[in-house]
């Protein structure tokens, strides 16, 4: 009987990568909503973990090449349809219309009547569209309606993401301004992606790149929806790389990050991992406290109304201020009266930033920046599956792919909720928890195997030494 050959791992990979690219494409351009689009995209993170397991089996030479197609390819997918499951890129296109016009995106929500000269049938649709209604269209108080949501109140984005929603909006056509924005989504995903195997390269391990490359969330959250988190996530993973050498870089890059989205000022104690000596934290506290202010600044003064615009009230809206609401803090209610969870989060973040300053690698700070972030994610249980692209990437920078469980939990947070979201955030703090035990039965188990005595040095023959 002949002999039958394995398949060579990259032949699979290479397999694996196309069932991916194919599923994802069918789940976005399909009009699965809900528990189905929760399902297909399941089975696409089924086959990225399949296609990340193999990837260890290529050859070296092979690795690279495989890693950057893949994340081409996976990219690409998120651009064969409009936003799928979210409609924050609108308010990302209104936003770079009214600063095109000269005005603060600050000064005005989109439902105000001085801003009607604006409008445009694609974010505003007229009377027929508002009268058929729709899950995507939100009403206004003139009887009109808009794709935009929340369109009575301010926006919340920083400056770099307005920023960045300004340049867009001059480089896009004005009818297809969404492509604009999934096509630069698509571009930074990609550029994350370089700069992940560039320093995963130096460190010997660039498999662990495919972790952010080819993972669903990208395509999805990233691309797709085209979630301004992608930028932030880029300056995010340059400053974790930089910080450690130069510490004044590294915390503008942190400003460039916090700016982009708020959520990386959660990677502060992580730049600060082993950190001892005053003047090399006082340079990154420095440098991104400078970058933050001198990058407001600018709305600040062009601005009459709050730039920090709906924060407050979003933070309230979901719920952050009130564990009886919005679905935060959903592991703690288990075990702790509502109203005892939002201090406790508190105290147990401070708890955790202090040992990742006190106890963190200086060499590895992403390493700190992982626990922290995943910590935060396990113990406010966020409710949008886009706010882990930052932890995807940190996971990715680290290899501890136990923390990927706290993405998915995100996804299942945010399509299903309920007792959905708290059965899947339970699961995702059972993995890390179970792996860290793992490794440190590992390290408490003695080696069994013998012990070989070194091998004896070779003799010389010759003449004695007079």
């Amino acid at each position: 009987m002949p002999r039958i050959r394995p398949v060579p791992a990259v032949v699979l990979t290479s397999l694996l990568l196309f069932a991916l690219t194919a599923g994802l494409a069918a789940l976005l351009r399909g009009d699965a909503g809900g528990g189905a689009f929760l399902g297909g995209y399941l089975g696409a993170w089924a086959l990225f973990v399949a296609a990340v397991v193999t990837l260890r089996s290529a050859p070296a030479r092979a690795v690279v090449p495989l890693v950057v197609a893949g994340a081409v390819a996976v990219a690409a997918v998120g651009l064969v349809a409009g936003p799928r499951t979210s409609t924050d890129s609108y308010r990302y296109a209104w936003d770079g219309r009214v600063q095109a016009a000269g005005i603060s995106p600050y000064d005005h929500a989109p439902a105000d009547p001085e801003l009607r000269p604006l409008r445009d049938a694609w974010l505003f649709p007229g009377a027929a569209a508002c009268e058929r209604g729709g899950a995507e269209l939100a009403p206004l108080g003139d009887g009109g309606c808009t794709r935009i949501n929340r369109p009575a109140v301010h926006t919340v984005y920083p400056p770099v993401a307005e920023g960045w929603f300004l340049l867009v909006h001059v480089l896009s056509p004005a009818d297809a301004r969404h492509k604009g924005l999934q096509t630069g989504a698509a571009l930074l995903a990609l550029a994350v992606t370089g700069v992940l195997v560039a320093a995963l390269r130096r460190r010997g391990d660039p498999r662990r790149a495919a972790l952010w490359a080819w993972c669903p969330a990208v395509p999805v959250e990233a691309v797709d929806n085209a979630h301004v988190d992608v930028l932030a996530v880029l300056f995010s993973v340059a400053a974790l790389l930089v910080v450690a050498r130069h510490r004044l870089a590294g915390g503008v890059l942190l400003g460039l990050a916090i700016t982009s989205k708020l959520l990386p000022a959660v990677l502060l104690p992580g730049a600060l991992s082993g950190v001892r000596r005053p003047r090399a934290a006082l340079a990154v506290l420095a440098g991104a406290g400078v970058t933050v202010g001198a990058l407001y600044l600018p709305y600040v003064l062009l601005s009459r109304s709050s730039v920090l615009g709906y924060l407050g009230g979003y933070a309230q809206e979901e719920g952050y201020d009130d564990a009886g609401a919005g679905g935060r803090y959903v592991l703690l209610r288990l075990v702790l009266p509502d109203s005892w969870a939002p201090p406790v989060a508190a105290l147990a973040l401070a708890v955790v930033a202090v040992a990742v300053w006190w106890r963190g690698d200086p060499e590895r700070p992403w390493r700190g920046a992982l626990v922290t972030t995943g910590t935060a994610f396990l113990l406010l249980t966020p409710g949008y599956s886009w706010y882990a692209l930052l932890l995807i990437a940190l996971v990715a920078l680290d290899g501890r792919g136990e923390w990927l469980g706290v993405a998915v939990a995100g996804a299942v947070a945010y399509l299903l909720g309920g007792d959905a979201a708290t059965a899947a955030y339970a699961v995702a703090a059972a993995l890390p928890a179970g792996a860290a035990w793992v490794r440190r039965r590992a390290r408490e188990r003695p080696d069994r195997r013998p012990v070989r005595p070194p091998r004896p040095l070779p003799v010389r023959r010759g003449r004695a030494p007079q």
